[in-house]
């Protein structure tokens, strides 16, 4: 029997990788300049230094998944849209070798698209995958949307304005929009965790 090469819907030859590897600093950088912003008026925007803002444009400094958050959002996006800057048009299916990629050294952690973000769509689903020792943040910090959130793997600390969750897999939380929160892996595994962010319609 004649052996076929099978092909994806993304077209991919089945069991080749097209992960996307993003960089904060480039999205930043092209955010910014879109805005007409300057590296000091973004950072007085968000509260970094201008220095700090450089080292992340230019690749050398990897904010937390917090910090990256805080910078979205003085540029007036999602981290999620982060993702559909480089990419506006994803496809309807996207393979679990094919997501979207940003690492972050600082939390010690990777933030993978499942999409897909359209313009129009309410919700930002993605997998954000915390190594032993990282946290989402050095602090619980407040993001202005509805989460939703499904342990997939290992444990992790979640901690919801005044009260600490130990998490394990199979564990789901609601967090509602203004509500201080940060993740953190004190285990010894690395911890998965499954975030779906629910948008308003204005």
């Amino acid at each position: 029997m004649a052996k076929t090469t099978r092909k994806n819907t993304v077209g991919q030859t089945a069991g080749r990788s097209n992960r996307k590897e993003l960089h904060v600093g480039d999205i930043v950088r092209r955010f910014r300049r879109h805005r007409h912003l300057s590296v000091r008026m973004l950072a007085a925007k968000c509260g970094f230094s201008p220095s700090f803002i450089s080292q992340v444009e230019l690749r050398q400094a990897s904010p937390s998944i917090a910090s990256t958050e805080r910078i979205a959002s003085a540029l007036g996006v999602t981290l999620g849209e982060f993702f559909r800057a480089v990419d506006p048009s994803p496809p309807a299916v996207i393979r679990a070798d094919a997501r979207p990629v940003v690492q972050s050294e600082w939390s010690q952690a990777k933030i993978e698209a499942l999409g897909p973000f359209s313009a129009d769509s309410q919700l930002e689903p993605m997998v954000i995958t915390i190594q032993p020792g990282g946290a989402s943040g050095h602090k619980p910090y407040v993001r202005q949307a509805e989460q939703l959130a499904v342990v997939l793997q290992g444990t992790v600390e979640l901690t919801l304005e005044e009260d600490v969750h130990d998490l394990k897999r199979g564990d789901a939380a609601g967090i509602p929009p203004g509500n201080r929160h940060c993740w953190r892996n004190k285990s010894q595994r690395p911890a998965q965790i499954l975030i779906v962010t629910a948008h308003r319609v204005i």
